[in-house]
């Protein structure tokens, strides 16, 4: 074991503020950009989480955020031309005007009475599905339960994050776009903070009038007959499609969704501020506390430096120090956030932390650390040997 790495076990205390100052500059970044990326990913759920293979948009289309991404309908016999093709559905979807009902006692006080408060009526974004068994657009997380209670006529599933929003309980009728829709279920995990979502089967759709029966779709969803080979499937029916179309596989377009939320202006000069925040607090603090746990122990490097040993070997026994907190400090900062993204999904908010966000914000809190260390390099000037005999 090191020099450097038994220093920092034995003396942890003298150390601690540094990690602690690294922890919480990598929590600040981790949490700002993760809440981001989950907003992303809790828009995109209904067709990341679906049995959808593949899914075919216009060829201008870079995600599912920020621009149009449907087809001609007549797309959909030509993706079944390929062979390996068993099922392609169009993701329909509409949007209309969700309003509470409250049925009042005549019988109530007027104190009960406004408790209750006042009918909520807001916009919403509507989503399908279809309600054959394992069709193509079925969330993998929808349960059969769920998937029978929006086979019923006029039934709805609204997420957990919108129902004090629209002012709805799991069982309550409401009124979409002047027609009485009833609540079944309660979903979890597609959050949608911008604009509530609600979801119904296709039939619902068509019976409210929102059918798309026009000349283009939405996105197709594609069911393959081998899911493993979907990224070749997609490459042979781009080919096929001569540049009508292109064919995404799920995980393609996951990815895409992701990095669209990053072209917004506000979020990146949000998340920037939060980086260039998190990087003075974490240098300005961990370069205090290496410095003062030095100077703590400058008559140990003043014996060493008695001993023989250059001050370039102590230059590295600090440089290979504030590397170790640094990586005390990453571990750290990944526990803190797991725990905060614990805390925030039992509130119903998506913290998603994707392996390279981790990997980027670790070796840049290691960065800082080192930096903080060279920056404390001077304080080895004070160790002189003369010091040892006062």
């Amino acid at each position: 074991m090191s020099l450097a790495l038994s220093t920092l076990l034995f003396e942890w205390r003298r150390y601690m503020a540094a990690v602690m100052a690294l922890a919480l500059s990598g929590l600040l970044v981790l949490a700002m950009t993760g809440v981001f990326i989950g907003i992303g990913k809790g828009f995109t759920a209904t067709i990341e989480r679906s049995s959808a293979d593949i899914i075919i948009m216009q060829p201008g289309a870079k995600s599912l955020i920020g621009g149009p991404s449907g087809v001609p309908r007549r797309f959909i016999p030509l993706a079944y031309n390929h062979p390996e093709v068993v099922e392609v559905k169009p993701l329909d979807g509409a949007g209309g005007t969700f309003q509470s009902i409250k049925d009042v006692d005549p019988t109530m006080s007027q104190a009960e009475r406004a408790r209750r408060g006042a009918p909520k009526q807001q916009f919403v974004q509507t989503s399908i599905i279809d309600t054959t068994p394992g069709a193509v657009t079925i969330p993998t997380d929808y349960s059969q339960e769920l998937i029978d209670a929006l086979r019923q006529p006029y039934t709805v599933a609204i997420d957990e994050t919108s129902l004090p929003k629209l002012g709805v309980k799991l069982g309550d009728k409401a009124l979409y776009n002047g027609q009485t829709v009833t609540v079944v279920a309660v979903l979890r995990g597609y959050p949608n903070m911008m604009q509530s979502t609600i979801v119904m089967s296709r039939d619902t759709l068509r019976m409210v009038g929102q059918a798309d029966t026009g000349p283009r779709v939405g996105p197709l969803m594609v069911k393959l007959r081998d899911p493993s080979r979907a990224q070749l499937v997609a490459a042979q029916l781009n080919t096929i499609g001569n540049g009508q179309w292109k064919a995404w596989t799920r995980q393609e377009l996951a990815d895409a969704n992701a990095g669209a939320m990053f072209e917004e202006g506000i979020l990146v000069i949000i998340i920037g501020g939060c980086v260039v925040l998190g990087t003075i607090i974490g240098v300005a603090i961990t370069w205090q506390t290496l410095r003062g746990a030095i100077m703590a122990n400058i008559k140990e490097f003043a014996s060493l430096r008695a001993l023989g040993v250059g001050m370039g070997s102590l230059n590295r026994i600090v440089v290979e120090l504030s590397f170790w907190v640094g990586c005390v400090g990453v571990i750290a900062a990944i526990v803190l956030t797991w725990l905060v993204s614990l805390l925030a999904m039992a509130n119903a908010v998506i913290i998603a932390l994707p392996p390279i966000l981790l990997v980027v914000v670790g070796g840049g809190l290691i960065v800082i650390a080192m930096l903080s260390g060279i920056l404390s390099l001077g304080i080895l000037k004070n160790s002189q040997p003369a010091d040892l005999l006062r």
